[in-house]
């Protein structure tokens, strides 16, 4: 029979001493880096490895079909953009403050699994701005797999970014994991 301390076991507020932290870390940045700014990693590889072959190659075709129905998810525009930015630093600052101010490992936690993400997702609104003019281009007349080589370029460019932040955030997280545990062993 489950008892009621079991469930508080199981949902423990300790962050880095929990492997339910950990498996979150690596799970979202598993799950993250399986597109580009919507465009599933296959097509943007098949694209790049087509580069230099006939005019209307199909994967050319595809990279740049799949551009022309995410980039326009990826508008961060007018008042709403403003808005947005605005909470998101609002929600960072206060998990920060709670967390390297007033000490509370799950803020600091949070910090360290958000904050990264913030950044990626800076940078995908700024590949997200590039493709669309590479996406204009190939729209008023540019050879299409040219454009599909620009953009598999820009593309492979930004995942090696990508690449390097998630080392770096989930090496940061685990030194900073391990450091906590060792000055809190009992988790206080």
């Amino acid at each position: 029979m489950l008892r009621p301390e079991g469930i508080l076991t199981l949902l423990d507020s300790r962050s880095f001493g929990s492997i339910w932290f950990w498996v979150l870390l690596m799970f979202v940045w598993t799950v993250a880096g399986r597109r580009i700014a919507g465009v599933p990693l296959d097509v943007v590889h098949a694209a790049a490895r087509a580069e230099g072959a006939a005019a209307n190659d199909p994967a050319a075709i595809t990279l740049l079909d799949w551009l022309s129905l995410t980039l326009p998810r990826w508008r961060a525009t007018g008042p709403e953009s403003v808005i947005l930015l605005g909470i998101a630093a609002f929600f960072l600052t206060t998990l920060a403050l709670l967390g390297f101010l007033y000490n509370l490992e799950m803020a600091r936690a949070l910090v360290l699994l958000i904050l990264p993400f913030a950044l990626v997702f800076a940078l995908e609104l700024r590949l997200a701005h590039r493709l669309r003019a590479v996406l204009v281009q190939a729209e008023q007349g540019a050879p299409i797999d040219q454009a599909a080589s620009q953009a598999a370029t820009l593309m492979r460019r930004h995942r090696m970014l990508f690449v390097l932040i998630s080392i770096l955030s989930v090496a940061l997280a685990a030194f900073h994991g391990a450091l906590w545990t060792l000055q809190h062993p009992f988790g206080f």
